[in-house]
């Protein structure tokens, strides 16, 4: 191979277009830190080694059999194995209508949906319908791994404000006001939150909401995991809501992304949406047109079915992620060096890890949480998310969207290991 001093050259002289391989935008691109730790995890599995994985965001209940059987019919039919409209089957667009009214008291009309291959999608078309190259997005530390990505995709700049467990991992208006510049145009919300399980109350969200309508901006709001937030310890009703419906001003300068993988265990069937203001939205469509065309109709079918349906199945699940995270957030706080908050939705522990850093475990001194994740995993075969991917260094995630012996079993070998 020869040194970028001698790089090949083409017959003008200009430089060889082979020789930039991958182009600075992708190239720029970081590998979902999530989804790497979850392959490796199965990866050793699939080598016969006992890993427990806390790693990826991924109910283990199985997808409840009424949607299974929807899916099962629109494979038969042969509408399905067809092209249906880029923007959604007006079926789902129905259907995704009356479930936001349903649970959240927002009133949408289909126009304002966008059906999409997965949260993930709807994400990444919102912020390029919404941001122009240097438009600045505040982004809530700490944040999915995704959401940077996809503010960079859209060639935005991230701005990120960090919230510590001294504040519930929740931000102040104070901290988003000193974040603020010129090139603001989108904050980011999200509640409750992956990957600290930290929801706004309705008073937090009114006042950020208002905080947004006063400087004219504009909010992206991930409503993915809405099922998923718990009562409070005294065994009241959590109190929050959707800051749409609590800052009603802010409806035509605010786009929702929601999903059916977290509440209907669903992650593989790859259905998400974003609802917002009808130009907004069309704009969006026009990319998804271009992008991947219509989501599966088999996938589609069955998201009508879930959305649809009682939230039944989804209350079971909801009790025992409830008693798993209990369970998880006990066992980690009887390590010494490691305090995990109560995390009040979703299904993630969030704990910091700092007291365990800048000591020798195992023979190894470990200066950061990254390096704690790999011990981890070496040490104990039980694999985690360090802080790092999240905009938070010090900190693990781990999910308990898992079973309860596997949480046992996986903080137990953590308690060994840090004993």
């Amino acid at each position: 191979m020869s040194d970028a001093s001698s790089a090949p050259t083409t017959s003008t002289g200009a430089a060889n277009p082979r020789d930039h391989r991958v182009s600075r935008r992708i190239g720029a691109i970081a590998e979902s830190a999530t989804l790497k730790v979850d392959a490796k995890a199965k990866a050793l599995k699939a080598e016969g080694r006992p890993v427990i994985g806390f790693g990826a965001g991924e109910p283990d209940f199985p997808t409840p059999d009424y949607i299974v059987e929807a899916a099962v019919e629109a494979c038969r039919d042969p509408r399905n194995h067809r092209y249906t409209p880029a923007g959604g089957l007006p079926e789902l667009k129905k259907a995704i209508v009356a479930k936001t009214k349903r649970d959240s008291g927002l009133e949408i009309a289909a126009n304002q949906v966008l059906v999409t291959n997965g949260g993930k999608q709807a994400i990444y078309a919102a912020f390029a319908a919404m941001i122009d190259p240097g438009d600045e997005v505040i982004v809530p530390a700490p944040y999915w791994t995704t959401y940077p990505e996809s503010i960079q995709l859209a060639g935005g700049v991230t701005v990120e404000v960090l919230a510590d467990e001294t504040q519930d991992y929740k931000v102040t208006v104070e901290q988003l006001e000193a974040a603020r510049t010129d090139r603001t145009k989108v904050l980011l919300f999200v509640s409750p939150s992956n990957p600290t399980g930290a929801i706004y109350s309705s008073d937090e969200i009114r006042a950020i909401g208002q905080w947004v309508e006063d400087h004219d901006l504009w909010v992206l709001t991930d409503e993915i995991y809405e099922h998923l937030v718990y009562d409070a310890d005294d065994g009241s009703t959590t109190d929050t809501g959707s800051m749409p419906v609590l800052c009603p001003d802010l409806v035509d300068h605010c786009v929702i992304v929601n999903g059916v993988a977290k509440t209907y265990a669903m992650t593989g069937w790859r259905v998400g949406w974003m609802v917002g203001p009808v130009d907004l939205v069309k704009a969006a469509t026009n990319l998804q047109s271009h992008a991947t065309s219509n989501v599966a109709n088999v996938s589609q079918r069955a998201a009508i079915a879930a959305l649809e349906g009682d939230l039944s199945a989804v209350d079971e699940m909801k009790v025992a992620f409830d008693r798993r995270r209990k369970t998880i957030v006990s066992m980690l706080n009887e390590i010494d060096g490691v305090l995990c908050p109560m995390p009040g939705g979703a299904f993630y522990a969030y704990p910091s890890v700092k007291g365990l850093l800048g000591k020798e475990h195992g023979g190894r001194l470990i200066e950061t949480s990254a390096e704690l994740a790999d011990y981890i995993l070496d040490a104990s075969e039980v694999a985690v998310v360090p802080g790092e991917a999240f905009g938070s260094p010090g900190y693990l995630r781990l999910s308990y969207a898992l079973g309860d012996d596997d949480i046992a079993e996986g903080i137990t070998r953590l308690q060994k290991l840090f004993s």
